[in-house]
Order: structure tokens, then sequence, then C-alpha cells
């Protein structure tokens, strides 16, 4: 296995991380930031307000997305596994 190979895959792995955690990620951004505006507006300054609607919203896009997620990761493990002869050819 060269350099370039591993270097490939891990570019690989590192770009399905970055593309699956993203739409939930972008979700819970937006869930805070529209909290922390009610929270400005209203002057409540309370901590854990950002909380409970974060973890919601996380639930539900991990309901939305967790589906298209896997199939991404099993898709590339699938690739990679099957990918394992050609790799120790050297």
């Amino acid at each position: 296995m060269t350099v370039e190979t591993v270097s490939d895959i891990t570019r690989e792995a590192l770009f399905l991380i970055i593309k699956t955690a993203l739409p939930v990620l972008l979700i819970s951004m937006a869930v805070g930031l529209i909290v922390s505006i009610f929270q400005t507006v209203t002057s409540i300054q309370e901590q854990t307000l950002t909380f409970v609607p974060k973890i919601i919203s996380i639930f539900l896009a991990l309901m939305i997305f967790g589906h298209w997620m896997l199939n991404n990761i099993v898709e590339f493990m699938t690739t990679l596994w099957s990918s394992f002869v050609l790799y120790t050819r050297g």
C-alpha cells in the first residue's frame, strides 16, 4: 500500500465525516442562533434554555437524515473492504 493510497483513503474518510455530520451541525447551529436571538430580544439569560431545543432538533435531524447518513457510511465501508485485495498487492 502506497502513501498516496493511504492519503486518498484518509481524504475520502474525512470528507465523508464532514458530509454526514453537516446536516445535524447546521440544524443545531441554526436552532442555537434562533434561541440566542430570542434570549437577546427578551433579555432572558438562562443558560439551559438552549439545551432542550437543540437536543430536540438534533434528534429530529437524526430521524430525518439518519438513513441517508448510514447509507453513506455503509457504502464507503463496503467499497473500502471490497478493495482490500487491491491494497495488499502494493
